[in-house]
């Protein structure tokens, strides 16, 4: 245990990939973690291997009522909020944009961006009371260069880096911190 002890972090996305990784990290290194998903089964199985310090709760985040809820039940199970790591994605449809569906599109930006923006919406109320907290948002190569991803993929990304340039400046003064 170390650096993180007496943290409450939530990390979305966190059944698999990085988000299983930063989870685990996390927990090692001293935090209450908050693991969010859609896919239950993974994620009840990591929660169960990180121990008393982890718990699952099914989340969508590009639905505003489960990262509402995602939120009020950190708060209520753990008391505090001191990180969100917004790390949930999907790669969306790649190919010629004229062959892109519109349901495609809608899916890819309503995880990778409003995901992220629920998120920091939400987080940022309570670790503003706070005046501590830190928001951290996974994005890509492929929202700084063409070619590294699919069309909406990358735009979603580099607006994910845009909206964290542009929330950092707003939640800054308040002592939480966004990257």
């Amino acid at each position: 245990m170390g650096i993180l002890k007496g943290t409450v972090a939530i990390v979305t996305g966190a059944a698999s990939g990085i988000g299983a990784g930063t989870a685990r990290l996390f927990v090692e290194e001293g935090a209450r973690v908050l693991l969010v998903d859609i896919q239950d089964e993974k994620g009840q199985q990591l929660a169960e291997e990180l121990g008393g310090s982890a718990e699952y709760l099914h989340t969508d985040v590009s639905q505003d009522v489960d990262i509402k809820t995602m939120i009020t039940h950190t708060i209520d199970t753990f008391g505090r909020l001191d990180c969100l790591v917004n790390n949930a994605g999907i790669v969306g449809d790649g190919g010629s944009i004229s062959t892109i569906p519109v349901e495609s599109f809608n899916q890819t930006i309503g995880v990778l961006l409003r995901g992220v923006f629920l998120g920091m919406k939400y987080a940022s109320r309570v670790m503003k009371r706070q005046g501590t907290g830190s928001i951290i948002s996974t994005s890509s190569i492929a929202g700084l260069r063409t070619g590294y991803g699919p069309h909406i993929y990358s735009a979603a990304k580099a607006a994910v880096i845009h909206l964290t340039r542009s929330v950092a400046m707003e939640l800054g003064e308040h002592g939480v911190r966004v990257n």
